[in-house]
């Protein structure tokens, strides 16, 4: 059986090795001029392949939307079948906080070289440059035009991608030919990526990571959207950093439903109690009765962010610290507990680090991966309506559905 992989990224290489493994002769097409472009980048060039998490706790943990659709795909290629998939080939892992799975070079060039020399070790056919122009049906197969080249393809799996990070060849092609092709396709926006702020105060500290912060979302009628502990980054235009990036799909599909603003209140000291901080918070004044208060907040906050709790709080700077009142004192205490932060919109989809919507999940065969409108067409990773948290779970997502793919393309029905 001869299989056409079109994606050059996680999922398309998985499925292009697994389609091989299972007896087929393989092409993979990528329109880059280099496989991984993506993978190479992910993690802030570490990789986060995977979690170690039990696999019964994946799929409840692990997935924002439509996780269930995975069942199959996990099961058939886990989370511990891919760490030993790269293990077994020279790749040494680790196991970080929050059981995110790293190669211990924190290299992602070493995972894209893993993958590129069993592509090279199954003798697959890989075609760079090679951008598709569209994919129509011909007899029980499909053409790929490509340029001035075709290929008479039997079999196909589209592996192209979302829509973030649009330098590395995720341009969203795959829907298009999906369209074309009679598929829904439900909206693409953004999954993990970060939000912008109204507050003016934000870019003066651009740059401050917070780390074992507590960060709530409420809705315009005060409703909890949802909460995360954690690391959170301030950036010139908003909020980022990992507690904020599982966030924010949640917090997106509101924005976009309604167009109403989203309140984000931080707590800088959840392992403490309100009242335990107005302690710690009059001892200090009172420790530094005699200093300006704008200089009485060292022990107690970093150094870039005491002149915006010092701005927030309306409290005179220069009023000496033992002469703060008790109404004044709240207010800061209110203030370490819960600082507001006014969120406007997400950043662009071309920004996200996954992209959430995507082919209709009720149209693809989850035990396959084949569409259900389409004998013979395969989709596999992002370009599916699935999308995940941090953590690992989107790239797990797409080496399982690859491999899931590519095992049944490569089959003879």
């Amino acid at each position: 059986m001869k299989v056409y992989v079109i994606g050059g990224g996680p999922a398309g290489m998985m499925a292009a090795c697994s389609a091989a493994y299972h007896g087929a002769s393989v092409t993979l097409l990528e329109k880059m001029d280099r496989l991984g472009r993506k993978l190479s980048i992910t993690g802030k060039g570490r990789c986060n392949l995977t979690s170690a998490l039990e696999l019964d706790q994946f799929i409840m943990q692990g997935y924002a939307g439509n996780g269930r659709f995975l069942y199959s795909s996990l099961h058939a290629f886990s989370n511990q079948d891919l760490m030993d998939f790269f293990q077994s080939r020279g790749l040494k892992l680790k196991v970080e906080r929050g059981q995110r799975v790293f190669p211990v070079s924190d290299q992602a060039h070493d995972v894209v070289q893993v993958l590129q020399q069993e592509l090279h070790k199954l003798k697959i056919e890989v075609v760079t440059g090679a951008r598709v122009d569209s994919l129509v049906p011909k007899g029980t197969g499909f053409r790929i035009n490509c340029g001035s080249r075709q290929y008479d393809a039997p079999r196909v799996i589209v592996a192209t991608g979302g829509l973030s990070y649009p330098g590395t060849g995720s341009t969203g092609d795959g829907y298009k030919w999906a369209r074309n092709l009679g598929h829904h396709v439900v909206e693409p926006r953004p999954g993990l990526v970060p939000l912008v702020a109204h507050e003016d105060w934000i870019p003066s500290i651009k740059g401050l990571s917070l780390k074992n912060v507590q960060a709530t979302a409420y809705q315009a009628d005060g409703k909890r959207i949802n909460s995360e502990f954690g690391e959170l980054l301030f950036t010139h235009f908003g909020l980022s950093g990992p507690i904020i990036l599982s966030m924010s799909r949640d917090i997106g599909q509101y924005l976009h439903r309604t167009g109403q603003t989203v309140k984000i209140v931080i707590d800088l000291k959840p392992a403490l109690t309100w009242e335990q901080v107005e302690a710690r918070l009059q001892r200090d004044l009172n420790r530094y009765a005699r200093r300006h208060f704008a200089n009485s907040l060292d022990d107690l906050l970093p150094r870039k962010l005491i002149p915006v709790i010092v701005g927030l709080s309306g409290i005179d700077p220069h009023q000496q610290s033992g002469h703060i009142k008790k109404d004044e004192r709240r207010r800061l205490t209110e203030l370490l507990k819960a600082l507001p932060v006014t969120i406007t919109a997400t950043r662009p989809v071309e920004e996200a680090i996954v992209t959430a919507g995507g082919i209709d999940i009720r149209e693809v065969d989850p035990r396959t991966m084949e569409s259900r409108l389409h004998r013979n067409l395969f989709f596999a990773g992002e370009v599916l309506d699935v999308d995940g948290y941090t953590g690992g779970f989107n790239l797990q997502a797409a080496f399982s559905t690859g491999y899931l793919a590519g095992q049944h393309s490569a089959m003879i029905s």
